[in-house]
């Protein structure tokens, strides 16, 4: 069994709590912001700027477990907690995995978006 993109009981509460049109908006704002969090990643990661690069990790996990985007936040939480040296040294690959992920997120916020 694989765990969904985005879980539906995190989505509904959020939905439930905030209201479906504010939702929309927090959607189209990740949608907006995320790619330049995860260029952030990228070019923290070139320069070696391990501040920049767990602040970054940090909001992506953040504003992902908002929306039930769980594997994604949980992909950014051990970027974050693992930092810029040890990825470097172990997972060179992690950022392109994640932003693989993003890809299906993204896709999933709009399709519940527009449901």
């Amino acid at each position: 069994m694989t765990t969904p993109t985005i879980d539906a009981a995190t989505f509904r509460t959020l939905q439930d709590t905030a209201g479906a049109e504010f939702v929309v908006e927090l959607v189209d704002t990740f949608l907006q912001e995320a790619p330049r969090m995860l260029e952030d990643l990228r070019s923290a990661l070139a320069a070696g700027d391990a501040g920049k690069f767990r602040r970054a990790a940090h909001s992506l996990k953040s504003n992902a477990s908002t929306f039930g985007a769980l594997a994604f936040a949980a992909s950014a939480r051990e970027l974050e907690l693992a930092g810029l040296e040890r990825v470097m040294a172990t997972n060179p690959h992690a950022l392109a995995a994640l932003a693989e992920e993003y890809a299906r997120v993204a896709a999933a916020l709009e399709e519940m978006r527009n449901a």
